[in-house]
């Protein structure tokens, strides 16, 4: 077996981009506060599934995520922000409700333009 067949290379990854010379540039964004994690693509993309299901539970389960981690991820996400991201309604025919506040859909409006700078960042370093 050749070198080249015991060690084949990964995909490349959907935010990398590979360059004319064989080397790829690899990256991630996400925010930390004091150490801890604040906001990364997979949070970003809970907090959209909120606004758009009203829910916790109903954005783990489109995105097969469990229950509990889609709760702790919202509860340290309103800990580590100046204003809480998701407020939880009670009451009504339906009972209990997440929704999107002010605060959180700038969170993600933000995410995503820091995201979008890192992306055309790496596009311009090939």
């Amino acid at each position: 077996m050749t070198e080249s067949q015991q060690f084949k290379s990964k995909k490349p990854h959907r935010f990398s981009i590979l360059t004319k010379s064989g080397y790829t540039i690899w990256g991630k964004v996400w925010l930390e506060k004091d150490g801890k994690l604040y906001m990364g693509l997979g949070r970003m993309r809970l907090l959209e599934r909120i606004d758009e299901l009203g829910s916790i539970a109903a954005a783990a389960r489109s995105m097969k995520l469990g229950y509990r981690n889609a709760w702790l991820w919202v509860d340290s996400m309103n800990r580590l922000s100046p204003a809480p991201l998701v407020e939880n309604i009670s009451g009504g025919a339906g009972g209990r409700h997440a929704r999107l506040t002010k605060e959180g859909r700038k969170a993600i409006r933000e995410y995503k333009q820091l995201r979008t700078r890192f992306l055309k960042f790496l596009d311009q370093s090939v």
